[in-house]
């Protein structure tokens, strides 16, 4: 089954009509970053701690990592279900972390995208526990995102087609199940009543379907993983492009 043929079976959800279709999961055109020309100085954390261990929930929405006045600030907007996220994260996630976050030049901050259904009870589920987890929970859910996909494709047409027959506030949690994500997070933590009353915060998932309809406007994204540093759009990149990007902008 393709996401194509899925994301028309769910488009009578609550809040799926102001994310689907909006952008889509792979590279956009780059664009130049900031540059200071000279390397930023290193800043050190607070004494007993590591710039890794300071995680903040954003105003915006987002979830931030590292020192909150860093001189260069990192935004990745990312869908959970896109593959092109998953290759960066696999990628990215160490070095990112130990050599740029840890120095306190870098902070990092995780704002979700909503590509199709898939993703709303994704990043519902996602950030149904501890704030410093979320980060960690979706580099791990990135790396299981083949299995996935493996079980929407073993999912019977019938199975899918009854989704849209659920009333509206069933309807993610039906998706969840089908396509594993309940399993997923229970095994790390995520009872199942506790994924139950995350998936029912239909104010929460339409919060990242205007998060994601923000991001377009604001920021004009059009892809994703997309970035901004500083505020500017640098287009959506692999990790070694990013790299140099961060490092035209003084983190060297």
């Amino acid at each position: 089954m393709t996401r194509t043929r899925f994301r028309s079976i769910t488009l009578g959800l609550l809040v799926a009509p102001l994310a689907l279709g909006l952008a889509a999961c792979g590279k956009s055109d780059e664009a130049a970053a900031p540059t200071s020309g000279e390397p930023v100085a290193r800043v050190d954390a607070p004494a007993g701690k590591s710039w890794t261990d300071v995680v903040e929930k954003t105003a915006e929405g987002g979830y931030r990592v590292g020192n909150p006045q860093a001189p260069i600030k990192l935004i990745e907007f990312a869908a959970l279900s896109c593959s092109h996220c998953a290759e960066f994260s696999k990628e990215s996630a160490e070095p990112l972390r130990q050599t740029y976050i840890s120095s306190g030049r870098v902070s990092y901050e995780l704002r979700y995208f909503m590509l199709n259904a898939l993703d709303i009870p994704a990043s519902l589920l996602t950030t149904c526990g501890a704030t410093e987890a979320v980060i960690p929970l979706s580099e791990q859910f990135w790396a299981w995102q083949p299995k996935l996909f493996e079980n929407m494709q073993a999912a019977s047409k019938e199975r899918l087609a009854q989704l849209d027959a659920l009333p509206k506030d069933q309807q993610l949690g039906a998706i969840a199940d089908v396509a594993g994500m309940t399993e997923f997070f229970a095994s790390r933590g995520i009872a199942r009543d506790q994924a139950a009353a995350c998936l029912a915060d239909t104010a929460k998932a339409k919060a990242f379907a205007d998060q994601t309809q923000k991001a377009s406007e604001q920021y004009n994204v059009t892809g994703t993983p997309t970035f901004v540093i500083n505020g500017s759009n640098v287009g959506s990149l692999s990790w070694k492009e990013l790299e140099a990007k961060l490092q035209q902008a003084g983190a060297r």
